[in-house]
């Protein structure tokens, strides 16, 4: 084969490289899903950054894929995704960012709490920031945990709460940075998909909590439980029942807040596994 062929090829190569972006349009707290095609796999992909943050490179139906995440409260406005290859080649792609509906609705402190008086009121929130602060840095694999789509945490999907609005409680407002789901007491709880148990343990406002981490920055929270199966350090697999559903904590009936994370941003759940529908 001589030089022009050589370079027939590579310009061939190159030409083919793109960035394929999931959903097209994404808004405040959605995630997104971006396959990397012409990319052979992992090794040949040196960097993937979105606003100048690294995001973890996994394989996906035999191509490089990364999943990213829109902070609720990010600005809306166009981001730049730059993809650089192991041999120098740079792919560019903008992605537009819009605005969430704001939307509002009152929310009460049940009696176990103290119900709803300014001092609980205080409390609660004093309790909320230690919590998430307590949860803001947990330890995340350099790979992904899981091969294979992920799945719902229960056999019967009802959302109660959607993710996104916020919910006020006396002079405060806290955002709902999950999604609800129905659960009737002590209904069986499932990892949705494999990886290490990070955190199994009882807060005031979250109740009895498990945290799961994927690798690669992404993770599931699963909160309010009756009952916590597993132990911190566990290897879980995809679909293993890891607690049971109740009320402890910050809920006034038996159901599942399921928070799912990636790279430290709270994102729709009910959209993160529509990513996972292809």
């Amino acid at each position: 084969m001589n030089k022009n062929i050589f370079a027939v090829v590579a310009f061939a190569q190159i030409a083919s490289l793109s960035l394929l972006v999931s959903p097209a349009e994404v808004i405040q707290g959605e995630p997104f899903f971006v396959r990397i095609n012409g990319a052979a796999n992992i090794a040949s992909v040196k960097s993937v950054t979105f606003d100048g943050a690294a995001a973890g490179i996994f394989m996906y139906q035999g191509k490089p894929a990364v999943l990213l995440g829109i902070d609720l409260n990010k600005k809306p406005g166009s981001y730049e995704l730059i993809t650089k290859l192991s041999d120098g080649q740079v792919q560019k792609k903008t992605v537009d960012v819009g605005a969430r509906k704001k939307i509002v609705a009152p929310l009460g402190i049940p009696e176990k709490l103290g119900g709803n008086t300014p001092a609980s009121q205080k409390a609660l929130v004093n309790a909320l920031a230690e919590e998430n602060a307590s949860l803001a840095n947990i330890r995340t694999g350099t790979k992904a945990f899981w091969t294979e789509k992920f799945l719902m945490p229960l056999k019967e999907i009802i959302v109660t709460d959607p993710y996104g609005y916020s919910r006020q409680t006396g002079e405060y407002s806290i955002a709902h940075k999950g999604a609800d789901f129905r659960a009737k007491e002590s209904t069986p709880i499932m990892a949705i998909n494999r990886g290490v148990v990070r955190v199994a343990k009882t807060y005031r406002e979250y109740g009895k909590t498990i945290v799961v981490d994927h690798g690669l920055g992404l993770m599931s929270f699963y909160m309010h439980l009756s009952k916590i199966k597993v132990n911190v350090g566990e290897l879980v697999g995809r679909g293993q029942v890891i607690g049971l559903a109740g009320q402890t904590g910050y809920a006034e009936s038996p159901h599942l807040h399921l928070t799912v994370r990636i790279n430290g941003f709270s994102i729709d759940p009910i959209k993160f596994f529509g990513l996972f529908q292809f």
